[in-house]
């Protein structure tokens, strides 16, 4: 039968490194209908890609509905700029994004316009856009099949990467033919403490599939797992030093708070030691976990250590001058933007401080030019030289994303395979995952999804390959 009389759906993204997700469907029809959506709609964070964030390599105009997998703004942090465009379609999500996509979003859009006015350009969009953008939030329930039209079909399944976090079935059904089904990961765990995660229905892994899967950390394996956060932190104190940790707002925030709790209660850290908590959002999502709020697990709500106290312009100033031990966790998780960049620069100058980043920091950023610098080299921040004289220290066991093995086991449990396409990592981790996909998992084909290439894909699987301009 020739291909025209079939269903097909070709797979793109913009995303060619870690941030910046945004990946389209086109699906056309036998009856010539062509219908486009896209799976999230995230920011760039690497300077070097900053001008990528400005257009589409779609018109938003054309595009009939929107899929936001989490609550992170490299995946949401454009929703506005597509609704400014043209965007007219709903915006499908959990129900936890749903409360925490707004504050977010209006977030970002403070981040960006203060950029935006220091640069002298022109703001990406609009705070009336942001509205819109949130107007436009339809939430759904974990494996609840949402229906899109008569031939389009959405289904969210449990994801520990976040809280709201979903793996995204999107099922493509004609009379007469075969399903076309999409498993789309997002970013992907298989735990989170906040969490009680259900495996996928055994329906869903019987499916002929095609699974579009991030690879953020496809080269390294859970083993490689290095946790020295507790150690780290406990030294500092003990030499009564101050550490600085740096935190994501939503994930990360609550749960080294959590983890502190616990130094605490296993009395390994005294509970007299103060623990600030900085940054507007962080402090907001934290406050909607401990209220119980969101959907978290019932025994998790109450994760708050002790002698924790919220910071803002009224008490900054003297927690900055305190020559005190004490345990600051401050926004953002890569030290660039939030109340970091007031911390960083006092701090590491300090003989004895911490400076401990606890998560993924891109190499443009202050936290990955940081890693380049030795004791007592001066680095660049902000225009300022300072002489570096804290210790700064890294780790990886907060990481919310899957490492490689767990990846692969996520892919095993499907029977029937047609393509894995790899995306969200650095170019040289996507190919060192898709041939350990090859080797170990049990499917047809497997591609990577970064740009260069279209993916066309009928209810038999792969068709062909297209050449793309994308990157």
């Amino acid at each position: 039968m020739a291909l025209k009389s079939r269903s097909y759906i070709d797979l793109s993204t913009m995303c060619n490194k870690v941030t910046g997700s945004c990946h389209l469907g086109d699906i056309n029809f036998p009856n010539g209908r062509d219908m486009k959506f896209i799976v999230d709609c995230g920011l760039y964070q690497e300077k070097e890609d900053a001008e990528k964030n400005k257009n589409f390599i779609f018109d938003p105009k054309d595009i009939e509905f929107c899929i936001v997998t989490h609550n992170h703004v490299d995946h949401t942090g454009r929703l506005p700029l597509l609704i400014k465009q043209g965007f007219d379609g709903k915006i499908y999500t959990t129900e936890d994004t749903e409360v925490l996509l707004p504050l977010a979003l209006q977030d970002s859009y403070k981040v960006l316009k203060d950029i935006a006015k220091r640069r002298h350009s022109p703001q990406l969009y609009s705070e009336a856009d942001v509205g819109k953008a949130v107007e436009k939030i339809t939430p759904c329930i974990y494996q609840r099949t949402q229906k899109i039209n008569q031939y389009v079909q959405i289904t969210f399944f449990n994801n520990g990467h976040l809280i709201g976090a979903g793996v995204v079935l999107v099922q493509i059904s004609y009379p007469g033919e075969n399903s076309i089904n999409i498993l789309y990961t997002g970013d992907y765990n298989d735990k989170n403490i906040f969490l009680t995660l259900e495996q996928l229905p055994i329906w869903v892994k019987k499916l002929r599939l095609t699974v579009v899967i991030e690879s953020t950390y496809g080269d390294m394996d859970s083993s490689e797992r290095h946790e020295c956060f507790a150690e780290n932190i406990l030294r500092c104190i003990h030499s009564n030093g101050t550490v600085v940790a740096t935190v994501f707002s939503l994930g990360r925030f609550q749960e080294i708070l959590y983890e502190i709790k616990e130094l605490q209660r296993m009395n390994e850290l005294d509970p007299q030691i103060p623990v600030r908590g900085d940054g507007k959002l962080g402090i907001r999502y934290t406050k909607l976990f401990s209220d119980g709020k969101l959907h978290i697990k019932p025994n998790m709500v109450d994760f708050l250590p002790e002698n924790l106290t919220w910071v803002d312009k009224s008490n900054r100033e003297s927690i900055l001058k305190s020559q005190e031990p004490q345990i600051i966790l401050t926004t953002s998780g890569m030290g660039s933007y939030g109340p970091a960049q007031l911390y960083i620069p006092e701090y590491i100058k300090r003989p004895g401080a911490l400076i401990h980043f606890t998560g993924y920091t891109a190499p443009t950023t202050l936290g990955g030019k940081l890693k380049q610098a030795a004791i007592g080299d001066f680095v660049n921040i902000n225009g300022i030289v300072i002489p570096k004289k804290a210790d700064v220290e890294y780790t990886n066991e907060f990481s919310a994303h899957a490492k490689a093995n767990e990846l692969i086991d996520f892919l095993k449990q499907f029977s029937n395979l047609e393509l894995v396409l790899v995306t969200h990592g650095e170019t040289e981790v996507k190919e060192k995952f898709a041939k350990r996909v090859m080797k170990e998992v049990k499917t047809k084909n497997v591609g990577i999804l970064d740009g260069k290439h279209t993916f066309r894909i009928n209810s038999f699987g792969l068709v062909k390959i297209l050449n793309s301009e994308y990157v």
